[in-house]
C-alpha cells in the first residue's frame, strides 16, 4: 500500500486528522513513572498510544528525545515502533541528511532497520541528498519547507529571483516527486505561507502541520489552507499539548482528552 493510501485510509477510519508526537521527555514525564516502572519510557508511550490509537492518523517520533537516552533509546524506540497498529502511520522526525552517500545509509537505518512510514529530511543538500530517501517506495519524506519556529525566516524568507526561499523548496518537491514519495513540513504558526505552498504543491502531496497547540498554530487556518480539496492529506502534529496534558496517574486519559478536543476542533472545519 502508498504511503498516500495508508494515510487515507486511517484517516477515514478514525475520521482524524491528528498525529500525536511522543517526545520522551523525562523532565515533562510523569515522575511517579520513575519510581514505580522498571521501563519508565516505554510505559509511557505504550499507555499514551493506548489511549488514542483509535483518534489518531499518525504518531511522531522525535529522534532527538530518544538519541539522548543513548543504546536504551533506540531499544525504546524500537519497541514504541513496534507497538504501534500496523494500520497507523509512523513518522521519525530526525530531519535527516548529507551527502549521496551518507543519506543513503540513514534512509537505510530509518525505512529498513526501525521500519518508519515516514520521515522528515531537510532538503538544504540539494536533490543528491534527498534521492536516497525518496528510493523508498510506499513511503514518505516530509521534507523540509516552512518550519514552525520562529526563526524560521531567517533563511526561509531570504529571497531569490523575487521569491523567498521556501517558495523555491515546494517548486522543487514538485519536481522532485516523481516517485510519489514526497511530502513536506509547513508551520500551522504560519498559515498564509501554508496556502501559498499548498496551492503549488496541489492535491497529492501530504503535508506534516506542526506547531499546533503550544506554539499556537490556528487550527481553522491550518485545516483551510493545510488540507487538500478532499479535506485530507494534512498530518496535525500535537506534542506537548497532548503527551503531558496531565502528570499524575491518570496522565494517558488526560492525553485521550486532549486528543478527543483537538480532533473534534479540527474537524469542525473539515466539513
Amino acid at each position: 500500500m502508498d504511503f498516500n493510501t495508508k494515510l487515507e485510509t486511517i484517516s477515514r477510519k478514525n475520521d482524524s486528522l491528528v498525529c500525536v508526537g511522543l517526545d520522551v521527555d523525562k523532565e515533562k514525564m510523569p515522575q511517579f513513572l520513575f519510581d514505580t516502572s522498571d521501563d519508565p519510557f516505554f510505559e509511557f508511550t505504550k499507555e499514551i498510544i493506548d489511549q488514542t490509537k483509535d483518534i489518531v492518523c499518525a504518531y511522531k517520533l522525535n529522534m532527538a528525545f530518544y538519541e539522548a537516552l543513548g543504546s536504551i533509546g533506540y531499544r525504546i524506540l524500537r519497541n514504541t515502533v513496534r507497538y504501534i497498529p500496523k494500520e497507523i502511520v509512523v513518522i521519525l522526525d530526525g530531519k535527516r541528511n548529507d551527502i549521496g552517500n551518507t543519506a543513503k545509509k540513514y534512509a537505510e537505518s530509518l525505512f529498513e532497520d526501525i521500519h518508519a512510514d515516514a520521515i522528515t529530511v531537510n532538503p538544504y543538500l540539494g536533490f543528491d541528498g534527498v534521492k536516497p530517501f525518496l528510493d523508498y517506495p510506499d513511503t514518505c519524506s516530509f521534507i523540509l519547507c516552512r518550519t514552525s519556529n520562529r526563526s524560521a525566516g531567517d533563511f526561509q524568507d531570504l529571497k531569490s529571483d523575487g521569491k523567498p526561499l521556501y517558495i523555491h523548496v515546494a517548486q522543487k518537491v514538485k519536481t522532485w516527486n516523481e516517485t510519489g514519495t514526497c511530502g513536506v513540513v509547513v508551520g500551522a504558526t504560519y498559515p498564509e505561507e501554508l496556502k501559498e505552498i499548498r496551492t503549488i504543491l496541489g492535491d497529492s502531496v501530504p503535508f506534516l502541520i506542526p506547531g499546533i497547540g503550544t506554539q499556537g498554530g490556528d487550527v481553522k487556518k491550518t485545516v483551510e489552507y493545510g488540507t487538500n480539496t478532499h479535506k485530507e492529506l494534512a498530518v496535525i502534529n500535537s506534542s506537548r499539548g497532548i503527551i503531558f496534558a496531565g502528570s499524575e496517574d491518570d496522565y494517558a486519559e488526560k492525553a485521550r482528552d486532549a486528543t478527543i478536543l483537538l480532533n473534534k476542533e479540527i474537524n469542525i472545519y473539515r466539513v
